[in-house]
């Protein structure tokens, strides 16, 4: 298998397509296959301090030639060297930073599609924007995919004076805009984008190529000719890889058109009038951790007669208890201000892994017109799917893709099999001095909050800020008001406050701040510490969750002791923590362990630690053979129908 990748630069043309897009899934890379990275980030030093010694007219004239050399030799080692020192050196003049070693080097990496490892703090921000640069220089239309639409308008236009350096300029896409503004954006050499909004544009393209899924058939391709909004998958830099390629990879993007259905609107309202026949316990049992309700022999029985006099589509009974169980699950497993936020009238999904409301994203088979009703919301009109795509089909089309994250190294294997994606750690510029504290369990949520509050009024009596982590808006609230009955003043950062959350978390490094956040405050983010802090021990993270994967956890204790800074974090849980039920064996041991008169559970913590890391470990291992099933599953669909574009 050949796995060494050509130098030569896809963009929209004669060679690659007015559309380029990989066709087939990337090949497999393998460590062993890596550039000699610590060699080149020399060779981009020395590079540097020829470039540095240019006035203004003699860098444009080298930058001049060095585009010609790369149009015509493509991101060659040698050329690849020139353009990185070249757009190191506009970051210098036009922003006045200094790039690191180690932002060259997640630069070289992700030049050489892979991924780089790259701890919080590191300037991830700055290794993209030179990434971006070179691939612009080659003439390559760039994606940059960050979190969110803040970041990506702030991205692009803090980064302008580089690129302004080099010729080039970065549009960016954010909701809502036109599509005539969507296009000059993607015209732009680099565009910053969300990764939800750049797969949406690329559905759309393919409706104006004439593919829809709606009903598994190529429709007249003249009612959606149009020009396209992007120009290809060319090259996408990923920011918190793991968290799309991996955490959000099964999330299927649907794209939908509103639809008159008179018949559909019914049935979803008698199945929600025979959900509230039935008993819990009795008919039902809910099964929260699969997010599913599963009907007893008696429950099926019950329904069958309740649905004998109804006739028609209620005869069958596969349609009857899958529709009749969704209802049961938004009545009795989907909880407000835990999956969902309703406001200004409207049912919000929270996405369980970055904690932040998703607008506009609904529940499929009717799931989400079930959680309106319970929450007397005007139900959304019915649609029918024109496109659909996962993340985990969507980025191997990109002819170039690399990225970068703190929390790589535990998932390096799925993202080399899935994506063909390897995995470079990039090493700190400074030590790691974060203090890790041990683990504590309590018996219940209230005694947890209580010692909670105790370690926050020591901290911030000290001057040391706090950052605490909690599993969703209703227990951020919760404790929210512990704090303010004991009269700590703070924050709250959760999906109800994201419009403020770049105020909030560029606070929460201040001498005595406390921020209560979801996994908002996890990603995307950065927390400097504020004069002083650094003497007083630096920024506590103090994590009162049970995720799924150590991989959050590990981004939420990366907000304290960056770049060599003091801090500490510790993680303290009890036993109505969600999900904390699920951990096979530990409520025996707390049993045997016994507990203090402050409710704190004598289990060691080196024992806690390990069942905890098993748990997560099972599950996420539960997770990848989900993945991996479903990708299969589509990627067989796929073999007998055409979607995306000509070709497939």
């Amino acid at each position: 298998m050949n796995i060494h990748l050509s130098s030569r630069m896809p963009l929209p043309g004669l060679v690659w397509g007015t559309y380029p897009e990989r066709r087939e899934p990337p090949p497999i890379r393998w460590p062993w296959a890596r550039a000699p990275y610590p060699r080149q980030v020399s060779a981009v030093r020395r590079a540097m301090d020829d470039w540095q010694g240019l006035d203004d007219n003699a860098y444009t004239t080298r930058l001049r030639s060095l585009r010609a050399h790369i149009g015509r030799d493509g991101l060659t080692p040698r050329r690849t060297v020139e353009a990185l020192a070249a757009a190191a050196e506009a970051a210098r003049r036009g922003l006045g930073l200094q790039a690191y070693d180690t932002q060259i080097h997640a630069a070289l990496i992700m030049l050489d599609n892979r991924l780089a490892e790259m701890a919080t703090g590191e300037g991830k921000t700055l290794a993209a924007a030179l990434a971006a640069s070179v691939g612009a220089l080659a003439g390559t239309p760039v994606h940059v995919l960050t979190a969110n639409d803040y970041l990506v308008e702030r991205d692009a236009t803090l980064l302008a004076p580089l690129y302004t350096c080099l010729g080039l300029h970065a549009g960016f896409v954010t909701s809502p805009m036109s599509e005539a503004e969507r296009r000059a954006a993607y015209a732009a050499p680099i565009c910053y984008v969300t990764a939800r909004e750049v797969v949406f544009d690329y559905l759309r393209d393919g409706q104006r190529r004439g593919f829809v899924r709606a009903d598994l058939q190529r429709r007249n391709a003249s009612q959606h000719r149009g020009e396209a909004l992007l120009r290809g998958l060319c090259m996408a830099l990923i920011d918190e890889a793991d968290s799309l390629l991996i955490d959000e990879a099964m999330t299927p993007l649907i794209l939908s058109r509103q639809v008159r259905g008179g018949a559909a609107r019914a049935l979803t309202w008698q199945a929600w009038a025979l959900a509230g026949e039935l008993v819990a316990g009795q008919d039902f049992t809910p099964v929260p951790a699969a997010m599913r309700v599963n009907l007893t022999s008696a429950g099926s029985a019950r329904l069958a007669a309740l649905c004998a006099a109804l006739g028609g589509r209620w005869r069958s009974r596969r349609l009857r208890e899958e529709v009749v169980c969704t209802a049961l699950a938004a009545r009795h497993v989907y909880l407000r201000d835990v999956h969902y936020l309703v406001r200004d009238g409207q049912v919000e999904i929270v996405d369980d892994v970055s904690g932040r409301a998703a607008p506009g994203r609904v529940w499929s088979r009717g799931l989400h017109t079930f959680v309106e009703l319970k929450e007397g919301c005007r139900p959304t009109p019915d649609t029918e799917t024109l496109a659909q795509i996962t993340y985990q089909r969507f980025f191997p089309r990109y002819h170039r893709l690399g990225g970068m994250s703190g929390t790589l190294h535990e998932v390096r294997g799925e993202l080399r099999e899935i994506y063909g994606l390897d995995v470079v750690c990039v090493p700190s510029r400074r030590p790691n001095s974060r203090k890790s504290l041990a683990c504590r369990i309590y018996d219940t949520r209230r005694t947890l909050w209580g010692a909670v509050t105790e370690r926050v009024s020591e901290c911030h009596a000290a001057g040391r800020p706090v950052l605490i982590g909690t599993a969703s808006v209703a227990e951020s609230e919760s404790l929210s008001a512990c704090l303010t009955v004991a009269g700590i003043p703070h924050s709250l950062l959760n999906a109800r406050h994201d419009a403020r959350e770049a105020a909030i978390v560029a606070l929460s490094g201040e001498p005595g701040q406390v921020t209560v956040a979801t996994n908002m405050a996890g990603r995307g983010t950065d927390i400097p510490l504020a004069a002083g802090v650094a003497a007083a021990g630096g920024l506590h993270v103090l994590n009162c969750q049970f995720t799924a994967s150590r991989r959050i956890d590990r981004q939420l204790e990366g907000r304290s002791a960056r770049q060599g800074d003091p801090g500490s974090a510790e993680r303290w849980i009890s036993l109505d923590t969600p999900r904390v039920g699920e951990v096979s064996g530990l409520l025996a041991l707390t049993r045997w362990a016994g507990q203090g008169k402050d409710g704190r559970i004598g289990l060691g913590p080196w024992l806690l630690d390990a069942l905890l890391g098993l748990n997560q470990w099972r599950q996420s291992r539960r997770e990848r053979r989900a993945r991996r099933a479903l990708l299969e599953a589509d990627r067989q669909w796929e073999r007998g129908l055409s979607f995306g574009g000509p070709g497939e």
